[in-house]
């Protein structure tokens, strides 16, 4: 009896003990899954921050962000971005990232987002060249230059051409300028972000002839590559022949004939049709 009592003993301790090890276990996985993840800091903007402005501690602010989740190019401290000049516009608590700050010694304003080996070009517009206003920072363009071209023997000739694709427009404003009175004027002015070649070009057209702004869709890259459209093609055909009322018709001058009869000789008038 008393041998069966101490094997029962043994068996409920073992059981406990088990009992009592597997409720360690399960405690402890609750608890290291119960242990919050490690975050750290990002810096964002804390209101919506126009190209070429430079930033100040009142445009930013830190927000939590996943440790293991670092992102390419993020500052973890606002001070690292106070003085730098944003290259591209960013909305509100969007993260502030290497690649839209220009470099230190860039300064702020529309120089520090122009693009190393490009330039900014400027040119006097109206409401129909800036297509009504749409053509906005941002927004992409073609240039049209229409013009005259001498042509053969010195003819000249309208002609419209598509001189630049896929222009980016940096900005759009206004200045005062003097009219032939000297009275100021408010001129519309686009800024187009170009090459030095296609500054030239963009000069000489602006100089020249007469440009006009094509819209485009900002995802629309393609070239058309489009032809030249002369004035003589756009309203071509030839002129109708004029109709000439018939009138009377000119009389021809008469002609002397000289008549030999043996020896006599004598002169004879005639006309034409007589």
């Amino acid at each position: 009896m008393r041998n069966r009592m101490l094997i029962a003993g043994v068996i409920a301790i073992a059981v406990g003990l088990a009992a009592s090890s597997f409720v360690y276990k399960q405690m402890r996985q609750v608890s290291v899954a119960a242990k919050p993840a490690e975050t750290g800091k990002v810096v964002v903007a804390a209101v919506g921050i126009p190209l070429g402005t430079r930033l100040e501690s009142n445009h930013l602010r830190e927000i939590s962000w996943p440790g293991g989740e670092p992102v390419a190019g993020m500052f973890t401290r606002a001070e690292d971005c106070v003085g730098r000049a944003l290259i591209t516009p960013v909305v509100q608590n969007e993260p502030i990232l290497e690649g839209k700050l220009a470099s230190k010694e860039a300064g702020a304003g529309l120089p520090a987002t122009i693009p190393e080996g490009q330039r900014a070009l400027s040119v006097a517009v109206n409401d129909v060249v800036a297509v009504a206003g749409f053509a906005l920072p941002g927004t992409m363009v073609d240039v049209l230059v229409t013009g005259s071209m001498e042509g053969r023997g010195g003819n000249s000739q309208t002609i419209t051409r598509t001189i630049l694709e896929n222009v980016r427009v940096l900005a759009a404003g206004q200045k005062i300028e003097q009219d032939k009175d000297g009275k100021p004027q408010t001129v519309a002015v686009i800024t187009l972000l170009v090459t030095p070649d296609e500054a030239n070009k963009l000069a000489m057209a602006s100089t020249e002839g007469r440009i006009q702004l094509a819209l485009r869709n900002t995802i629309d890259t393609k070239r058309a590559n489009t032809a030249a459209v002369q004035r003589a093609t756009l309203f071509g055909g030839a002129m109708p022949a004029r109709r000439v009322q018939p009138g009377p018709q000119p009389k021809s001058p008469a002609f002397v004939v000289e008549v030999i009869r043996g020896t006599k000789r004598e002169n004879s008038t005639f006309s034409p049709g007589s």
